[in-house]
This record gives structure tokens, sequence and C-alpha cells, in this order.
């Protein structure tokens, strides 16, 4: 065994080796990570088993919202973990209840229906707007309309609304009743809205489709055409929402509000948790046995998710995630290089397009102490803790230059 000590904190060497050893003898081979082992971490940095430290721009995939043992997120764990852990949905808790009337009082809803995560939100959804339709008494109502380049999940309802060969092929037959449209071309939803349409559902910025913001125009329009044809309006948030685009909602700059909106990611900032919002035209249509779940909703989760929801839909910590995301903007679109194509965003959420495949630049980043992840395989998405603070960009600035520099760009 090699042991030894890094700034206050015990270093095994020998830990990477076993932890990776291990991974590829007992986990399912579903993802290609680094080789290294992510052990702990501080505000926005973290740590390997090795005591390298890393910048963190990728939060979890847009999770980690408060950054790592932030103070107020470990005292309400340690409280929460002090009470009730699980109960399941058959007894009302304090937590949940409070939760929801905190979601409701800040968003267009009226009730919550929580779930474990953002597919199983997106999943649903799609019961309830086609129970809506359903208990209404227009059952043939059932096409949803999702958009190209959308990404709302890899069950095998939101995969159905992920319009990605890739992600499909191998799982097929998919949900039938599925309409893909053009994002952003109101020409094209307006064509595949129609009286069969139960719901449209979209993302007012897609994510892993490349952090693509949609017009205003474009949500006023999907907004009036499903009011003109009967259709409900489902706005997937789960990687925009809660913050990350410096209005609690990604939607809000629109002036459009959906029928049906989903979250997860930052709602529990670690914890696994996501939620159904709605209103109360259509959860009036949602009856005991219609929809449930074992473990969402809990006590702890709910609990722990309410500090986190309170603490980022404050007026101030929304114009901080705006002010540095205005600046990591500017600073991005500083770097003089010929393999950038386009810098788009907003807020904290924030897609560097280049003219070449980012695996690269991202695994070289790597040795330069930097997460970061793609958004396709021509940008770098940029989701880091909503606490980072300029210097850290400074700091990413100067250690992506270099790395496109050496990748094949000129150093500014």
């Amino acid at each position: 065994m090699s042991i030894t000590e890094r700034m206050g904190h015990v270093i095994d060497l020998n830990l990477t080796d076993e932890i990776i050893g291990l991974e590829n003898a007992h986990i399912v081979q579903s993802y290609k990570r680094p080789p290294f082992v992510l052990v702990r971490g501080e505000g926005v940095t973290v740590y390997d088993a090795e005591g390298k430290a890393y910048l963190d721009w990728v939060a979890g995939i847009a999770v980690n919202a408060l950054g790592y043992a932030e103070p107020g997120m470990v005292n309400a764990i340690q409280t929460a973990a002090s009470g009730l852990l699980h109960t399941s949905n058959l007894y009302y808790t304090e937590a949940q209840a409070r939760l929801a009337a905190a979601i409701c009082e800040k968003s267009f809803a009226d009730r919550v229906f929580f779930t474990n995560s953002g597919t199983e939100a997106n999943e649903g959804a799609i019961k309830f707007v086609r129970k809506y339709h359903y208990d209404r008494g227009d059952s043939e109502r059932k096409e949803i309309v999702c958009f190209s380049g959308a990404f709302h999940g890899r069950t095998l309802g939101s995969l159905s609304l992920t319009p990605k060969e890739k992600y499909q092929k191998p799982f097929s037959p998919l949900m039938p009743g599925v309409v893909v449209a053009e994002y952003n071309d109101i020409a094209s939803a307006d064509a595949a809205i129609t009286e069969r349409t139960a719901a449209v559902i979209a993302e007012p910025i897609q994510g892993e489709g490349g952090i693509n913001p949609a017009t205003d125009a474009f949500l006023q329009a999907l907004r009036r055409f499903c009011d003109e044809r009967g259709a409900l309006l489902i706005f997937d948030e789960v990687q925009a929402g809660m913050g990350r685009t410096g209005t609690l909602w990604s939607s809000e700059p629109s002036g459009v509000t959906p029928d049906v909106q989903v979250l997860a990611k930052a709602l529990g900032a670690g914890m696994p948790i996501g939620a159904i919002l709605t209103t109360n035209a259509v959860a009036d249509h949602i009856h005991p046995g219609d929809h449930g779940t074992t473990y969402a909703g809990g006590p702890f989760i709910t609990s722990v998710a309410h500090y986190v929801f309170d603490r980022i839909s404050q007026p101030e910590f929304m114009a901080h995630v705006r002010e540095v995301g205005d600046y990591l903007k500017e600073r991005l679109q500083e770097i003089n290089s010929p393999l950038i194509k386009e810098v788009r965003g907003r807020g904290l959420m924030v897609g560097l397009e280049l003219t070449v495949d980012v695996a690269p630049v991202i695994e070289a980043g790597y040795q330069h102490g930097l997460l970061m992840v793609n958004a396709g395989p021509s940008v770098i998405r940029f989701v880091p803790p909503l606490i980072v603070e300029k210097q850290h960009v400074d700091v990413l600035i100067e250690r992506l230059t270099d790395i496109l520099a050496a990748t094949g760009g000129a150093r500014s």
C-alpha cells in the first residue's frame, strides 16, 4: 500500500488502480470514464485519489448547483438524516408538502408530483397529458410533438421523444404517436401540431442537443398553437431550470408559461429528485392509482431539496448567475482561436461550438485540471456549480486557450 499526505488529506496512490479494476470487472460498461477516481470536493473544485485538483465545469451534468461541501447543504443533509428517511407515499410528510408549496409559490404551477429523476418526470408527464384528454372524452388524442435535437431521457417513453438514431435504434420499437418537428422552426411546429396532438414538449434551451436556446417567438408560437388546437404544452426544464440560465425558469424571458413542466438535476443539487409541475386543469384528472412511486418525494430528499430551492431562488443568487454567466461568455469570445465557431447560451449554461471534434479538447482538459463535458460532437458545454466566481472563469480561459492552441488554434 502506498499512502502519502497532501494538504492535510491522506492520499492512497494504489486506490486508483484498485477502483478502476473493480469498476471494469463489476459495473455494466455503459460509460467511458477518464482514468482517475474522484474522492472529494470543495466549492467548485474536485480532487482525485492521488490529490490532483480539477476545476469543475460539469457539476455532475448541471446537477451540483451549490458545488461541494457547501455548509448550508451539509447542515440540511445532517438535519434531515436525523429524522425520517423514508415512509413511501402512503402517508403525509411535512417536508414534501412544504417543498411543493414553495415550488408552486414561485412558478405557474398549482400542484407538484415528485419523482426520482428527470426521465421519470418526463414519463409521468406523458401519462398526465394522455389522462387529461382521456378523461375529457378525447382518448384518440395521443400524439406528442417533440423537436429535433431534443433530449428528454433514456427510458422508453422519454427515449421516444429523444430523436437521435444512436440512442433509439437498438431499443425499437419505441412508444408510438411521436411526431418530430424542427426546433426553432415555427412553420414546422405549425404543421406538426394538429387535432390529434395531446401535447407538445420542448426544452426552452436544449442541453444535450448542443446548448440551443429557443427564440421567444418560437415558444410564444407553441403556446398559441396549443391553445388554438386543444393541446397541452410541456416545458422540459430538467437541465435549464432551477436558476441555471439566470432566471429561476429558463422560459421566463419569453413570457410563456406551460401547462406542465418537469424539473430534476439542480433541484436536489446532488440528491436524486425530480418533479412534475402542473396546473389544476391537468392535475384534476390524476386520481389515486393513476400514477405512483415508492421512493420519490420522501422526507429526507424533499427536506434537503427545500433548502436548495430556497437558496437558488433568491434574487441575489440569480443576479450572481447572470453576472458570472455574462462574464463567461465574454471571456470565451475573447479567445483567439480558428477552432471556435460560436459561443451561445444564457446564464451558466453556455456552449462553445468548435469546428472540430471536442473529445480531444475535453481529454486534454484533464491534464490541465479541468472537468468539461460535450453536448454533441462539436460543442463543449459549460454548466458549472452556480456558485462559480469570475476568478474561476479566468483560470478556465487561461487553460482552455493553451489547450486550443496545442490542438491547432493560435494562442490569444
